[in-house]
């Protein structure tokens, strides 16, 4: 069986973390659609346990929390009726915690917006820490009883309540209201009044946007089965954590947080699959 050379894999690579369509990295690497689809389904899976594996007893101290949306098949209003209600057709929302120190992501969760994805992800973030954290999220309240369970009252835990203008009428809008407030309520320990804040995540969550052409609205760019897009957000986190220098800190998030010693390739990314 013909299989891809490693600098294919790697070109391929490159270029789906860098934004590109799938159908424009065929168009880049004259590799075939399948061969590519494969290619994000084999490595995502092996992303994916390397992370759960590595990314444990983390000495992070400030986390942010936060959900970002996007759909598989359709948009939920387009999805056939005999499809509504199963999951991976319509509206797939991605939990991420960000450590606001290292911008490391040590965990995420792909589901619906509900009790049962939230609690699995703070349960999950509970147990990659080394200690106590303060922690930071929006009002949704999945997350108060996702936090007082998983973390058994040993955080400090805060929520930020953003408030917003009013929307623009009968005109169609192309982005949220304006921001013109937030304010921030303790809910759980002591949390510090001046670290009460979710900018960094919200930044990360359009780092997805712009870094995967599955997440970028306005355009016909989507993910057509939910597997695909868990392999892709695994592929995306690892090239975030491992490979990409954040501008802020000179090295990665896996090296500020000191899970990794030394800055990574898309090569040592295709590597794990020989792993």
């Amino acid at each position: 069986m013909n299989k891809l050379p490693r600098y294919k894999q790697v070109q391929v690579i490159s270029a789906l973390v860098e934004g590109n369509s799938v159908n424009g990295t065929v168009r880049m690497t004259d590799v075939s659609k399948p061969t590519i689809l494969k290619l994000i389904a084999d490595l995502g899976k092996v992303c994916a346990e390397y992370q759960d594996k590595t990314l444990r007893n983390l000495p992070c101290q400030r986390i942010q929390a936060d959900e970002i949306w996007n759909f598989c098949y359709a948009k939920a209003r387009n999805v056939p009726e005999e499809k509504r209600g199963q999951f991976g057709y319509g509206d797939v929302w991605t939990w991420v915690a960000l450590c606001a120190d290292t911008k490391l992501v040590p965990c995420w969760r792909v589901g619906r917006r509900d009790w049962w994805t939230g609690w699995t992800f703070i349960k999950d973030l509970s147990s990659r820490l080394a200690g106590r954290i303060q922690l930071t999220t929006d009002g949704n309240k999945t997350y108060f009883y996702a936090v007082k369970d998983a973390f058994h009252g040993g955080v400090d835990y805060a929520i930020l309540h953003k408030i917003y203008g009013r929307e623009l009428g009968d005109e169609r809008r192309y982005s949220p209201p304006q921001c013109v407030g937030a304010h921030g309520h303790q809910v759980l320990g002591n949390p510090d009044p001046q670290h009460i804040s979710t900018s960094y995540v919200e930044r990360q969550n359009l780092t997805m946007r712009m870094s995967m052409r599955r997440f970028t609205r306005l355009t016909n760019a989507h993910s057509k089965k939910v597997e695909n897009l868990v392999h892709s957000i695994a592929i995306h986190y690892l090239h975030y954590n491992f490979v990409r220098i954040n501008q802020a800190l000179r090295v990665t998030p896996a090296m500020a947080a000191g899970v990794a010693k030394r800055l990574w390739s898309v090569e040592d990314m295709v590597g794990l699959l020989s792993c």
